[in-house]
């Protein structure tokens, strides 16, 4: 489709939109940011088939750095793309600060009026997105979001600042607003009530449920608690707090219990989903000889060979299913069937189990009788 230049190249938004960029070939990626030479931006939107702003000043020294960096490089901008005589798509990162009385919503809001003006005289499709707290990966703590910085030190074990836990806080994801941005590219953004475009996928939160749900997150690895990934924040607030970890605290041990058979340790477990757990089982072994009342398990065979028995409590045929790591299967394991598996092979069997519900020691529903 052409030549798309993102200013704020290396910026949380534009290194995010530059990633998923970069994977369509059909575009050339022009980028500028802080550190390049001012006198360089005036060729690159000369190629410009479509242009990202998303540069800007949020965190200054001095207030004035507001107008300088936000309005008047907006106009730099859109004065050099009049000047081409064609029609370049503009997009302007703006903020809902842009409704506010202050120093920076004023400079945001005068870039905005900068940016329809361009597409009022010149006839060029113009998009304001107005965005509230953007979070996810690449966000710089203690700049650009509360959630960044929440993230970064509950994983470097420093702690959080609260002054108003009840504040309500507006989020939006990186990734949302990036596939926002495409569309917008491509000519079909999702436009809001007031006819600007917007990013559909909208959280709300107060900071003292934000910094619990985050403070939680190192527990999982003591207690193997999947962290709750079927809701969307908290999934998407969870794979943030993943990308503040120390490189050489990626990794982390199991607890393991071993015994002549082999090894054994819990993976993950959760009340929604149950527990998944890993055994190494040395040839000749057996593992199970037990059954349940209500409690319901899967094995699988990743490596070696076995065989899973069966028998009905009442009983006494015994049915048997091969399974093996070269030829993977699920195997079922039902209430009210007393169960086992054999490592037949010469090496060691592993095996990945689930069960529906987490081991509870004092209702373990596992009742021991041979197949």
């Amino acid at each position: 489709m052409g030549k798309v230049v993102v200013t704020g190249a290396r910026g949380f938004i534009g290194r995010n939109l530059i990633a998923t960029l970069s994977a369509r070939p059909e575009f050339e990626i022009l980028t500028f940011d802080v550190e390049d030479a001012p006198e360089s931006l005036a060729g690159l939107l000369a190629q410009a088939d479509f242009v990202f702003h998303l540069a800007g000043v949020n965190r200054p020294k001095d207030l004035s750095e507001f107008a300088q960096g936000n309005t008047g490089l907006t106009q730099q901008i859109v004065d050099h793309l009049r000047a081409l005589g064609r029609p370049v798509p503009l997009l302007i990162s703006s903020s809902t600060q842009a409704a506010l009385d202050n120093p920076y919503g004023t400079s945001k809001k005068d870039a905005e009026s900068a940016v329809r003006a361009y597409g009022h005289d010149t006839g060029a499709p113009v998009y304001v997105f107005r965005l509230p707290n953007v979070f996810g990966k690449w966000s710089r703590p203690n700049y650009n979001s509360a959630v960044a910085t929440f993230c970064h030190n509950t994983a470097h074990g420093l702690p959080l600042e609260i002054h108003d836990p009840t504040r309500e806080m507006t989020l939006v994801h990186v990734d949302d607003v990036v596939a926002e941005f495409l569309a917008a590219l491509e000519g079909n953004p999702h436009r809001g009530p007031e006819g600007d475009p917007e990013v559909r996928r909208v959280f709300t939160i107060t900071l003292g449920d934000l910094a619990a749900r985050i403070s939680r997150f190192p527990m999982t690895r003591q207690t193997r608690e999947v962290p709750e990934v079927g809701d969307e924040l908290t999934r998407r607030l969870y794979s943030m707090y993943l990308s503040y970890l120390p490189e050489d605290q990626f990794a982390y041990a199991l607890d393991t219990k071993r015994d002549p058979r082999g090894w054994l340790a819990e993976v993950l477990r959760s009340p929604a989903m149950g527990q998944i757990f890993v055994s190494i089982t040395r040839p000749g072994i057996a593992r199970g000889n037990h059954w349940h009342h209500t409690k319901t398990e899967k094995f699988l065979v990743v490596s070696g060979e076995a065989v899973v028995r069966f028998r009905q409590l009442e009983g006494t045929d015994v049915i048997e299913y091969p399974v093996s790591g070269e030829a993977p299967r699920v195997v079922d394991i039902p209430p009210g069937y007393t169960h086992s598996i054999t490592n037949t092979g010469s090496t060691d069997l592993v095996t990945l189990f689930w069960a529906s519900e987490p081991f509870d020691p004092g209702r373990p529903d596992t009742h021991a009788l041979h197949v």
